[in-house]
């Protein structure tokens, strides 16, 4: 059985076991598990303190905003370090001019989108 398809057997073989293995838990867990309802499982847990008001409020839209640009700048940072380290050597292969106008333009877009954010008044609490 010599095919092209020879290689991807173990990839197969670890589908097929990742498979069994997460039957095999659930079963178990909902077999074994404990089914007795208390009132403080019912309960809302927050931070192993008791819950002051409704848990089932509803946050803020500026509290989803700050978190999409905390996600927004924490990519460009991932993006910013790996070409800074080699700007260090900044004739290394890959690394040149057009690779710093290019880098240049993202920060900017960035800059402008940060700016835009700012005027809107996203980052203020009131």
């Amino acid at each position: 059985m010599d095919s092209y398809l020879t290689p991807y057997i173990p990839i197969l073989v670890l589908l097929i076991l990742a498979g069994v293995l997460c039957t095999v838990i659930a079963f178990l867990a909902t077999t074994l598990g404990p089914k007795r309802i208390f009132g403080v499982k019912e309960t809302a847990f927050e931070c192993g303190a008791p819950t002051t008001g409704d848990p089932h409020t509803r946050h803020s839209v500026k509290f989803y905003l700050v978190a999409l640009l905390f996600i927004v700048f924490d990519v460009e940072s991932v993006f910013i370090y790996p070409w800074g380290a080699l700007l260090r050597d900044f004739h290394a292969e890959g690394v040149g001019w057009f690779t710093y106008v290019e880098m240049l333009s993202f920060m900017v877009t960035l800059a402008l989108g940060l700016l835009y954010v700012w005027r809107k008044g996203a980052l203020e609490w009131s």
